[in-house]
């Protein structure tokens, strides 16, 4: 008996834990840290998990009541962090509708629109919940499962027992962040610099034949560009750590440094003469190569890193597969308990409710086909795809989780195995064209939403079940954030969506889903793929070029192909400032290892780091959102106020630059005056 796990709060104990206000608390922070990462995973392509700043700014709320405790506190982090998983399969899957071409950006940004992404979402989330609603006592009491960011938040929420909570710097950090935004978008910051450096004009030696071919002629140059100025690709960078930062900066300058010169080299000349008559400038060529020939090479490199990430894990998939059939037999044979921290959902109101909401996907998917009777038993495939592929996957997603954790959950590799299943599907059955891509994409944001909640659900239970939460309350917080989660989260994919089409409109450049700010990478491969199977307007020549280079990159072992590829994928600016970010983790992990810190430093210097990350990213993204409305509401203009109360039209990039060192300082400052006595009593690590 003395083995026997005992959780921090016991089981005989019945603290307050699901409140009114601890839900409502915990839904503004699911819609906030939700779209702080819809617009990170549009920008950037990654999102973060949400679990440790939704537990660092509920408790510091919660602290306003003198009555709270920590089981509160857990349902709180829980109802907080589920936003982020919503939001994480939405940016994945709905901007593909709009890159695919099947929706326009008027039908997204009306009630239908609205109507149609809200389903998918609210259809995945609740899926994803009562499946891991299945599986949650075998899963979240397996020895085997070491639940990394799980354990990592319970001791969060332990140590906020004793004293601080942390919460101040997340808040100076979003502050600085957002701060930094604002004068950036309003004109006192410069947000990069670029310039165009054209090559030589020459023939290339050897390509003269006699008297039939002249040779061939070049022409175009390089184009040199800086990091963006972004406190929230700082702040990724700082996260995912110098190694993976190289990686994703590798992609970037593969596109950037090879691929783009090489063909403005050899393309030049065709451009040339526009250029010459002031029709269209370098800068556009460039980005036109970037956006139509090496995107679709990385998008092949992403489909090619998929598979090969699935097959990699192809031990704890079949592993979690086997498990997962085996754990639903066990929930629903097991005896009523009577334990309060053993109490999951009714068993019977799951297996109804899941009955229920299949018979809705299949009415959603009809519906989204047009209600025509040859699409009948295409929507009704794409249902019984959709529910054998989501239980699976959502079992697999929460294995995952229990293995290595919801940050590195690969989410989109499970969902782009879906997809292509789904196509070859519509395509067996007729349903070509438009419709057949709609069910296609509709399958696929399915099983992303539901794999993304069940994977975050999943780590939320087991920190309930160290803490001694109680599972069917922190089970019905989740479907009440999901509903509300869903409901809402098309309105910052709307206003970033619009807004940016309305500044391209203004400026000049590729807006939207898909363009040079909102890249959307994992969409944008949804969407090729998609396109590409069931419409038959794959350029698969690019395609199986960025296969054979991810072929090329597993050959060599690079850590992550996926990586390298959504760096080719993302614009430059976006992974040198992710890079620039990971120097700085670099510099502080260096410094570490110099002054031979203790594991309890190292563990408290992790700690601040990363709450100084996250409230860099959310203060970034939440007057990201405000520019996308500025921009909505005023035609697409955003007023220049620096130029109004400073008479500078153009802000110097020098001082940006000075912005950036005084961001690598405070990264590095903080975290370290944060280390402390070597004899006290360990951080909580969050990493």
């Amino acid at each position: 008996m003395s083995n026997e796990f005992k959780p921090f709060v016991s089981a005989d104990m019945n603290l307050k834990e699901f409140t009114i206000r601890g839900l409502l608390i915990g839904l503004v922070l699911a819609v906030l840290l939700g779209a702080a990462n819809a617009y990170l995973g549009l920008k950037a392509g990654m999102t973060i998990a949400a679990t440790y700043p939704a537990a660092v700014l509920g408790m510091a709320l919660l602290r306003l009541f003198k009555d709270h405790n920590i089981i509160e506190e857990n349902f709180t982090r829980t109802v907080g962090s589920i936003g982020e998983s919503v939001a994480a399969g939405a940016i994945f899957t709905l901007p593909a509708f709009l890159i695919a071409g099947v929706w326009s950006p008027e039908f997204f940004g009306s009630f239908q629109g609205w109507l149609r992404s809200s389903v998918i979402m609210l259809v995945g989330g609740v899926m994803g919940i009562l499946f891991v609603t299945l599986l949650r006592r075998v899963m979240v009491e397996d020895p085997e499962l070491p639940f990394p960011e799980s354990v990592a938040a319970s001791e969060i929420h332990k140590s906020g027992r004793g004293g601080s909570t942390g919460a101040k710097y997340l808040f100076y950090a979003m502050g600085v962040g957002g701060l930094i935004e604002f004068l950036k978008v309003f004109g006192f910051l410069a947000e990069k610099w670029e310039r165009f450096s054209g090559f030589l004009k020459k023939i290339v030696p050897g390509t003269v034949m006699g008297g039939k071919f002249g040779g061939v002629s070049t022409s175009g140059g390089f184009m040199w560009k800086s990091p963006a100025l972004s406190p929230a690709f700082l702040g990724v960078g700082y996260i995912i750590g110098p190694r993976l930062a190289a990686l994703n900066f590798a992609g970037g300058v593969l596109a950037w440094g090879l691929f783009v010169p090489l063909l403005t080299l050899l393309l030049g000349p065709q451009f040339q003469p526009l250029v010459d008559a002031g029709t269209i400038g370098w800068t556009e060529v460039t980005n036109s190569i970037f956006q139509n020939i090496v995107k679709p090479v990385a998008i092949g490199g992403m489909l090619m890193s998929a598979a090969f990430t699935l097959f990699r894990m192809r031990k704890s998939l079949a592993s979690g597969i086997k498990r997962s059939i085996g754990d639903v037999k066990k929930a629903a044979s097991a005896k009523e308990v009577t334990k309060r921290t053993d109490k999951d959902l009714n068993i019977k109101f799951v297996f109804a409710a899941l009955l229920g909401v299949s018979v809705v996907t299949f009415v959603v998917y009809w519906w989204f086909m047009g209600f025509s009777q040859t699409n009948l038993v295409p929507a009704l495939v794409a249902a019984l795809v959709m529910l054998v592929a989501g239980f699976f996957f959502a079992a697999v997603s929460g294995y995952l989780v229990g293995l290595i954790g919801s940050s590195n959950n690969p989410i989109s590799g499970l969902t782009i195995s879906t997809l292509v299943i789904a196509a070859i599907l519509m395509v067996i059955l007729g349903a070509k064209g438009i419709p057949g891509v709609i069910a296609t994409l509709a399958v696929a944001g399915v099983i992303c939403v539901a794999a993304a909640v069940a994977g975050e659900m999943l780590q939320d239970l087991k920190v309930g079940h160290i803490l001694g939460g109680t599972p069917w309350k922190m089970q019905v917080g989740d479907l009440i954030g999901v509903i509300v989660s869903a409901l809402v989260m098309w309105i910052p994919l709307f206003i970033l969506n619009a807004g940016d089409l309305k500044m391209a409109a203004v400026k000049g450049y590729s807006g939207g889903f898909g363009g040079e700010v909102l890249a959307a990478p994992q969409a944008g491969l949804m969407a090729k793929l998609s396109q590409g199977i069931v419409g038959g307007e794959m350029v698969w020549p690019l395609i199986v070029v960025g296969i054979l280079m991810a072929i090329g990159f597993i050959l060599v072992q690079v850590k992550s192909p996926m990586l390298v590829c959504v760096g080719m994928y993302l614009s430059f600016e976006t992974v040198a400032a992710i890079f620039a970010g990971g120097v700085i983790r670099w510099v502080i992990d260096t410094i570490i290892s110099r002054r031979n810190y203790n594991d309890n430093q190292k563990s408290r210097i992790s700690n601040r780091g990363v709450l100084l990350a996250s409230g860099l990213i959310a203060g970034e993204a939440l007057i990201g959102l405000v520019k996308a409305a500025v921009a909505f509401l005023n035609d697409g203009i955003v007023p220049n106020l620096g130029e109004t109360f400073l008479g500078v039209q153009k802000p110097s990039f020098l001082i940006s630059v000075g912005i950036f060192f005084a961001l690598g300082y405070l990264l590095v400052k903080l975290p370290l005056a944060n280390a402390g006595d070597p004899d006290e009593p360990a951080a909580p690590a969050v990493m």
